[in-house]
């Protein structure tokens, strides 16, 4: 019986989905109206009109990822460089030279430099900023070299002092290297002008064994040297401090080369020394050559000695009587005299000055003005009143003409060279 009546259930079961396929089927082909949909649940619409269905919960649409476009990375490149700032350059108070404000303020240093025979070639005169040349012991003449922004790898042979070197030193409160020196010169020294008022003695009779010695090359009393680094150590060891020097000289810049001469000489003599300047026209200097030698080298750099610009001091000299039988000497370092200025291969004369013991030299033109030296080294020859100076300046070329144009001469003139 029990399975009569679930017979029975299927067969419902199966006659309600048959009638109900029917309906759906009737509706879907009537005169093409759209069905009325039915609830998942088969509930009417809440407002009681046509009842709606959703067969299916209602999916959201789930959004494709937007693919961009592929970002290419930067180049790496390494960080850009600071930029070094721009060195600061201030003029050399001697040679008017663009050198660093430490290097201006150095404190000068002189030294006594020996110009007998068996003294050349000398040591460190191409280095120097600054060359005094005079007479000593009977007219046989000596170098005074001021070194401020050089450094030479030697300098000597070193010699004695004299009071008017002492003079010329003191207008930069010099470090003053010696080797000795005459009675009249040592006793300023060993006063207190030698220790800082007029200059900083430097004896090498005390300071020889650590900041000069004698080489083994050279008989004495021609082999006391030094070098640049150990006049600086002794500038230091005699109480010589950094100075903001001003320049009693002023500068310029070389001549432009169409303005030069070609060719020119100075001749200055000496007792046992001759020395004689051509002037060179392409490197604007006055090129130095000495008795028997000829062109004179630094026998350290290996350098021809030419300085910019020369100086010819005319001075009084005489007999200094010292007690002695050395035949020194002593000059009217002060007052005015006749001087030769010779700068971008020309020549003029005229004056030089000096108010007292440590004022400056200075160097005036014909009308009375200051003169005007080209920036880099100078050689100042000092010579006794009666010396015969040997003076010819060279001539401007003349600049060469133009191309022709159209076989016509040029109209803008010569060519500039």
């Amino acid at each position: 019986m029990n399975r009569t009546i679930a017979g029975v259930a299927v067969a419902l079961t199966l006659a309600v989905g048959l009638v109900v396929g029917v309906a759906a089927g009737s509706m879907l082909t009537s005169g093409g109206a759209t069905p009325s949909p039915v609830t998942a649940f088969g509930s009417p619409h809440a407002g009681g009109g046509t009842p709606t269905a959703s067969l299916s919960p209602a999916l959201t649409p789930t959004p494709e990822p937007t693919v961009g476009p592929s970002e290419t990375p930067l180049p790496s490149y390494p960080p850009l460089p600071t930029p070094e700032p721009t060195p600061i350059r201030v003029p050399d108070p001697l040679t008017g030279r663009m050198v660093t404000p430490a290097v201006a303020k150095r404190h000068v240093v002189a030294v006594m430099i020996d110009d007998q025979f068996a003294a050349r070639p000398q040591s460190g005169l191409s280095s120097a900023s600054v060359v005094w040349q005079a007479p000593a012991e009977g007219g046989i003449p000596r170098y005074m070299a001021l070194f401020s922004e050089g450094n030479p790898k030697a300098v000597g042979p070193i010699r004695s002092s004299r009071y008017y070197f002492i003079a010329w030193a003191s207008e930069w409160k010099s470090v003053y290297v010696h080797v000795g020196g005459s009675p009249q010169a040592l006793a300023l020294l060993h006063s207190p002008a030698g220790k800082g008022r007029v200059v900083f003695d430097a004896d090498g009779f005390r300071y020889e064994g650590s900041y000069l010695w004698r080489i083994h090359t050279r008989l004495a009393p021609h082999n006391v040297y030094t070098d640049g680094a150990h006049l600086r150590s002794l500038a230091s060891k005699v109480g010589a401090k950094p100075v903001k020097y001003k320049s009693p000289w002023q500068f310029a810049p070389d001549a432009e080369f169409a303005k030069r001469p070609k060719g020119g000489t100075l001749l200055v003599p000496y007792l046992e020394n001759k020395i004689t300047y051509s002037y060179d026209r392409k490197s604007n200097r006055y090129l130095r050559s000495v008795s028997v030698e000829g062109k004179q080298k630094d026998a350290a750099s290996k350098v021809r000695i030419g300085p910019k610009n020369v100086v010819v001091m005319v001075v009084s000299f005489a007999p200094l009587n010292d007690g002695t039988h050395k035949h020194r000497l002593e000059a009217q370092f002060t007052g005015k005299g006749t001087a030769w200025i010779a700068t971008n291969g020309k020549t003029q004369k005229g004056t030089w000055r000096k108010a007292s013991l440590t004022a400056p030299t200075k160097f005036y033109g014909k009308d009375g003005t200051p003169v005007t030296l080209t920036v880099g080294q100078t050689f100042i020859q000092v010579v006794p009143v009666g010396t015969r100076i040997t003076i010819k300046d060279g001539k401007v070329p003349p600049r060469p003409p133009r191309p022709a144009v159209d076989g016509r001469l040029d109209p803008r003139g010569a060519l500039p060279e």
